[in-house]
């Protein structure tokens, strides 16, 4: 072998021995599993198809981000024991898996390798930032540097709201003393400046939603206060990424929402002039009275706006849940056990309108109760009697009893009568005589057709006459019977005729008559002779001059 060969393997030889010796056995093998910059344990085995490297560095990774958001307070770890392996779970994800190859290579056993990267993990994790004295000052500092910031930020709205309190003052007065603005009758008559306490509610509900947003910033230099700044964060951005993300997906629900109730409105606005022409008649519907037109457009609207609100309601929030089902079978409830009157009572104003027994101003007689139709509503009835008094009827009551109507839409008399009883020993000629005449003299009473009296009955003490005459004034029938009763009176008491009856024939006390015109002073009953000589009424007035008085 030339020399030089020699000298090459001499010289290369025992560094080839250094490299083999310097190459460790498979077990000596080791890879670190890294979580904020520190190592946790190392793993000294591969799984599977996954080298070494690679199996550590996605344990990292894989730690990195599962512990990204830990929270201690709500965040827990525990161990997940399966088939020759145990896992590490962070709440219900996987963390890091220990194998019995893993055990066999760091000569323990599985559970206590799994429970030792346990204890190192939850360590790692909990323990808290080790500042040192200058990192302890910076934080300090920057606590104190956003507190001056935030206790100048409050002295700045202070003095800002004060500028314009004054401002808001001077314009309070100006609006206040202006005679044609509306606006004012809205503020508060015992609030002197309103719309400085308006402004003060402003400026309070500011510094307290400053304050709320403010505050765990600047605790937020702290390590022991990180995680409580997070979770009151994850308080209030919970909510609010609720509601927004909850608006955008009701977004296409509200454009079908809209466009029903605007065609519910449309349609309703429509019905509504309709009724409107036809009530003042410049709209004729053949056989459509013009009074139905208004409870007609009323029914008309509440079924369209039901069945607006029956296709709108799978689109509204919730709907769907069980809570607004249960809301809503329980107002169902209340509204069916607790409105049965008052449905009744719609229900015959409904009938009640169609049937059209009365009308506004109508003189009605309604259970017992003789007055005027002042109102209409789809409950109840008023009606305002010849008393003035105003009595409310529910239409339910109505439309079981019954409505006698005095008034007409032709204006046709209506015939007033009254009774008297007279006895068998008077013509009938000479009674139906006298009536005529009473009737005769009653002023609001019609000529033609002319009064007429029926005799009703022949009962066993007396005669019962009827007197029947037509008038046009239906609403002052108390005023013509008053007065017909008192034609009566007068002419029978011209004629001297009396009006009997069985009780007053039973009381006679010897009187030869009670005709006041043909009633004389010796007719009197002895009883009345004796009251009038006690009382003086009998004795005749004299007048006697003194003897002065005849002297003179």
């Amino acid at each position: 072998m030339p020399f030089h060969k020699i000298l090459l393997f001499l010289i290369v030889f025992p560094f080839a021995l250094g490299a083999q010796d310097s190459i460790p056995p498979q077990n000596d093998l080791k890879e670190p599993v890294i979580l904020k910059n520190d190592t946790l344990f190392y793993f000294k085995s591969s799984m599977d198809n996954y080298p070494l490297k690679v199996r550590a560095e996605e344990a990292s990774l894989r730690l990195e981000r599962l512990t990204s958001t830990y929270n201690p307070l709500t965040d827990s770890l525990w161990l997940e024991t399966g088939n020759e392996f145990i896992k590490i779970m962070l709440n219900n994800k996987f963390a890091i898996i220990t194998t019995s190859r893993d055990a066999e290579n760091h000569s323990t056993t599985i559970e206590k390798l799994a429970k030792f990267r346990l204890e190192r993990l939850n360590s790692t994790l909990n323990q808290g930032e080790e500042l040192r004295t200058k990192e302890w000052a910076k934080r300090i500092g920057y606590f104190v540097l956003s507190l001056i910031i935030l206790v100048f930020y409050i002295k700045f709205i202070n003095w800002a709201f004060r500028k314009i309190d004054l401002r808001l003052s001077k314009i309070e007065q100006k609006f206040l003393r202006k005679k044609q603005n509306i606006l004012k009758y809205f503020i508060p008559k015992d609030t002197v400046n309103i719309f400085v306490f308006i402004s003060n509610v402003f400026r309070i509900a500011i510094i307290a939603l400053s304050l709320f947003v403010y505050a765990p910033f600047m605790f937020s230099f702290f390590p022991w206060a990180e995680n409580v700044v997070n979770l009151f964060y994850g308080y209030i951005s919970k909510p609010v990424k609720y509601i927004f993300y909850g608006f955008i997906d009701f977004i296409p629900s509200l454009f079908f929402i809209v466009i029903i109730a605007f065609f519910a409105r449309y349609i309703v606005r429509v019905i509504n002039d309709i009724a409107n022409d036809v009530d003042k008649e410049r709209f004729e519907i053949k056989n459509f009275h013009k009074d139905w037109a208004k409870p007609t457009g009323k029914i008309f609207g509440i079924f369209i706006y039901a069945l607006a609100l029956i296709l709108i309601f799978p689109y509204l929030p919730g709907s769907g849940s069980s809570a607004f089902q249960g809301v809503s079978i329980f107002i169902g409830a209340i509204i069916s056990f607790g409105s049965t009157s008052a449905i009744a009572n719609i229900i015959a104003g409904i009938v009640i309108t169609y049937m059209r027994p009365f009308q506004i101003g109508d003189r009605v007689l309604i259970d017992n109760i003789m007055g005027d139709v002042i109102e209409k509503t789809i409950l109840v009835t008023r009606i305002r009697t010849t008393k003035k008094e105003d009595v409310t009827i529910p239409n339910a009551k109505i439309l079981v009893g019954t409505i006698i109507n005095y008034s007409n839409e032709n204006h046709k008399p209506i015939i007033l009568h009254t009774t008297i009883t007279l006895g068998y020993d008077l013509p009938w000629e000479t009674a139906n005589t006298l009536l005529l005449q009473a009737a005769d003299k009653t002023s609001l009473l019609e000529k033609e057709p002319a009064p007429f009296v029926l005799q009703t009955s022949l009962d066993d003490y007396y005669v019962s006459y009827e007197l029947n005459a037509y008038t046009l004034e239906s609403k002052k029938m108390p005023a013509i019977y008053s007065e017909m009763h008192k034609n009566i009176l007068i002419v029978f008491n011209e004629a001297g005729v009396e009006i009997l009856s069985p009780s007053y024939v039973a009381a006679r006390d010897g009187s030869l008559t009670t005709v006041p015109s043909q009633l004389k002073p010796e007719d009197k009953s002895p009883l009345d002779k004796i009251v009038d000589h006690l009382t003086g009424q009998n004795q005749k007035v004299t007048i006697k001059k003194s003897n002065k008085e005849q002297n003179d």
